[in-house]
């Protein structure tokens, strides 16, 4: 577990607002008909203009910019000729690498017309997430924030995935500590300030369990129910956590539609 200095969170910072930046120029072609490789195409077309490079395109065998999973998919799912449609709903994962160090943001996005049921598993994966955000302050443990996340997607009957969680970032995609979306408060690492962590509530609306497709990534659940997808990378302080992705610029191209 690695505390970054105050020059290092600001690289960090640059590559949070690229793959922030990325994420909605992705927005923007977001629409039932599109293929899910166009959208990596323009990610990594983008990512590669801004002087960096995707951060998942080869880690560990992964062939494509983006994780693209829809609907039921959990996480970890390979761009294709794969089409998007009215109602569904769509994770998309972004990582890019400059300057020796990572970027890593999450968005789940409705297409076309989703139902209320849907959107409100979005809404609250959403909500989840900023909670969880506001206990990631120096002197809190790991703890504080899996157990904000579950008690309040419990809540509403959802479940928490246990097979994958959040992580430390930095000159690693995947750093220590893990930071799970489940658990108990008070438990844990103790956070110390200048610790950068990747927060990403993966909910699903059914039950917790999922299984990995034969391509050897994607994670679906395993009743076939939706799941949603939020992530953004943060920097732990004394007082409040300063987040360093930002939703900001999707909601900018969502407007009215945002959730």
């Amino acid at each position: 577990m690695t505390v970054k200095s105050a020059h290092e969170i600001e690289l960090l910072r640059e590559n949070a607002i690229i793959v922030s930046k990325t994420l909605a120029e992705v927005a923007k072609y977001i629409k039932p008909g599109v293929k899910t490789i166009t959208l990596d195409t323009i990610a990594e077309e983008f990512i590669r203009g801004e002087g960096a490079i995707p951060g998942f395109k080869g880690y560990r065998g992964f062939p494509a910019t983006l994780c693209i999973s829809i609907n039921e998919e959990v996480v970890h799912g390979i761009p294709g000729e794969r089409v998007l449609k009215n109602g569904d709903i769509v994770s998309i994962d972004c990582g890019c690498q400059k300057n020796g160090f990572y970027g890593d943001s999450a968005y789940t996005f409705p297409v076309g017309e989703v139902s209320g049921e849907v959107m409100n598993l979005l809404k609250r994966t959403k909500e989840s997430l900023f909670m969880a955000v506001d206990v990631a302050v120096a002197g809190k443990r790991v703890g504080d924030i899996s157990a904000v996340v579950q008690e309040y997607v419990e809540s509403f009957g959802y479940s928490v995935v246990r097979e994958l969680v959040g992580h430390g970032i930095g000159r690693q995609l995947h750093e220590k500590p893990d930071v799970p979306n489940y658990g108990k408060k008070g438990w844990g690492v103790k956070l110390p300030a200048g610790l950068t962590i990747c927060i990403e509530p993966m909910i699903n609306m059914g039950a917790k369990m999922v299984v990995q497709d034969q391509d050897g990534w994607t994670i679906r659940t395993a009743d076939r129910m939706p799941s949603a997808h939020f992530e953004l990378t943060v920097a732990v302080r004394k007082d409040k956590a300063d987040v360093l992705s930002t939703f900001r610029y999707i909601e900018e191209v969502l407007g009215s539609s945002s959730i």
